[in-house]
């Protein structure tokens, strides 16, 4: 599913991004600080070549905790270096803690809090990302888009790792809810509903945009506040549109499932096209019990701190902030014109 670059007038720059693990730093930005008090022990861990499982699954060992005690608010890159937060029940001192490293991963930080981390218990990502290799003029080019999304915002797609090695997430997703397969694996059910999910959301996207729809409103949209995350329905267009334009409010799209807040009207019918398209309906949203609940996702995001700098003779960095649950790629993409393949998952 092919989402149109909000940018598509402006030249990209082209390039190659992960040309070592350096050229692609992401930094957590926590939701809350620990308290220095209570049962789980904060680690802020900086790691590189290993997936955030494959750290959990080191520091549980080294601090004599199960896995299943050790809380992440969201997963990052294998490749490049990344720091996040992990929580461990454990009775290890935060100074014993601190000294924890091995291979690939180190901690900077510790100090205890109440609660587990769950996931989305974050802020959102800083992101600092090299592009190599750029032809004569892209430093320029760069700044031109990026000037642009600084006004306009980005699309708050889901990239196609989100879809699986292959790309038939979403299909066995579809296939669960059909009960055409039967999934015992909690993990990969999960996965695969939330692929199509997202399939559904970027179809919804992707008829915003080439409607030129991306940042209007319209009859029965879901509107979300962007300061609180409340969410209602536009009965006034011509009322909420200026609330849209000064980035008060979102239109949010579907994730589709048994308990979503519905659209009205208008939006609801362009929702409603897009699932009979995808070859789904509401009554077999029950089959994802707990996992198809449903979500609203904003179609727009915000990109914080949005900066290009040159980089030697053929590249430059990019530095930007994205809120939780949104993907590099959405910026990437539009910078290089070019599909950009990330494993990040920054919930």
């Amino acid at each position: 599913m092919n989402v149109p670059l909000l940018t598509a007038d402006l030249p990209g720059t082209s390039g190659l991004i992960r040309v070592t693990e350096e050229d692609f730093r992401v930094e957590e930005l926590p939701l809350y600080e620990p308290s220095g008090e209570g049962e789980h022990l904060y680690l802020t861990i900086e790691k590189r070549g290993l997936t955030t499982p494959e750290v959990v699954k080191e520091v549980a060992r080294a601090l004599g905790a199960r896995e299943r005690d050790v809380g992440t608010a969201g997963l990052k890159d294998k490749r490049g270096v990344t720091v996040q937060r992990i929580s461990v029940a454990t009775r290890v001192s935060p100074e014993e803690a601190s000294k924890l490293a091995g291979t690939g991963f180190r901690v900077l930080a510790a100090a205890r809090h109440g609660n587990k981390l769950r996931p989305g218990h974050l802020r959102g990502n800083r992101f600092r990302i090299v592009v190599r290799g750029v032809a004569s003029g892209g430093f320029e080019k760069a700044l031109a888009v990026c000037e642009r999304l600084r006004a306009t915002g980005a699309a708050n797609l889901f990239g196609p790792q989100r879809f699986g090695k292959y790309g038939d997430n979403a299909e066995l997703g579809r296939a669960i809810l059909r009960r055409e397969k039967v999934v015992r694996d909690r993990f990969l059910r999960r996965m695969a509903l939330s692929a199509l999910q997202s399939e559904v959301f970027n179809r919804c996207l992707a008829a915003r945009i080439a409607d030129g729809l991306f940042s209007t409103a319209i009859e029965g949209d879901v509107l979300k506040k962007r300061e609180s995350g409340g969410l209602f329905v536009c009965a006034d267009p011509a009322a909420d549109a200026p609330r849209v334009a000064s980035f008060e409010v979102d239109p949010a799209g579907p994730l589709p499932g048994h308990s979503l807040f519905a659209a009205q009207a208008e939006a609801l019918r362009r929702e409603q096209q897009v699932l009979d398209e995808a070859g789904l309906d509401e009554p077999s949203f029950a089959a994802g019990g707990g996992e198809m609940e449903g979500a609203r996702r904003p179609y727009r995001i915000a990109i914080a701190e949005l900066q290009v700098e040159r980089e030697g003779e053929d590249g430059f960095v990019l530095r930007f902030v994205l809120p939780r649950g949104s993907y590099a790629a959405s910026v990437l993409r539009e910078v290089l014109k070019s599909e950009v393949f990330t494993e990040e998952n920054n919930v």
